[in-house]
């Protein structure tokens, strides 16, 4: 089960779609989350770019918590793709992303 709604999620896609217009908001609402909300996130994208299977998504958020030697908004923010990588990872998790992306516009 995700720890992080995912209009947090379709949050970070948008302002990751802004590139370097964004990337203030974007660090600055990631870095706003709480440590379990920054590693389903990160599990998430990690989905999203083929690094962990969907069904090994608890894997990927203990990886996630165990391994952070970044803040999130640094690793995240600096990882190509991360839009696209979050749609992906939602989508392989079952979550319709045109439905939360029409939700939250």
């Amino acid at each position: 089960m995700l720890e992080i709604s995912t209009d947090k999620v379709v949050q970070v896609i948008f302002l990751a779609r802004e590139g370097d217009a964004g990337a203030r908001e974007l660090n600055d609402f990631i870095d706003g989350l709480n440590d379990d909300e920054k590693a389903h996130l990160t599990a998430i994208a990690w989905v999203g770019r083929g690094a962990f299977e969907p069904e090994d998504f608890d894997t990927a958020v203990q990886t996630a918590l165990d391994e952070a030697t970044v803040p999130t908004a640094v690793y995240l923010s600096g990882m190509p793709h991360l839009a696209e990588n979050l749609e992906a990872g939602l989508d392989a998790l079952g979550i319709d992303v045109a439905r939360e992306e029409e939700d939250f516009l």
